[in-house]
């Protein structure tokens, strides 16, 4: 009797193991993080990095406008 106690105790404290824990998606690591190290990075690497800033520069720069108009037409409208 006290073996089945002690292997009931020992059994509560086992961790659940996930037998899908595999087939789930794991999450991407992103394309760029700022201030990584680039040294490891080739030529072809680097201007790909730099493409994809750019474009990250220009949709920032997109949404800035937006807002910025956003901002113009609900400040002409409550001047009037």
């Amino acid at each position: 009797m006290a073996i089945a106690s002690a292997w009931c105790s020992m059994e509560s404290r086992v961790m659940a193991i996930d037998p899908l824990a595999d087939e789930k998606p794991r999450p991407k690591p992103p394309a760029h993080a700022i201030g990584q190290d680039l040294s490891t990075l080739s030529l072809a690497e680097l201007d790909e990095r730099i493409a994809l800033l750019e474009r990250e520069i220009d949709r920032l720069r997109e949404m800035r406008a937006r807002k910025e108009a956003s901002k113009a037409a609900a400040s002409a409208f409550f001047k009037t």
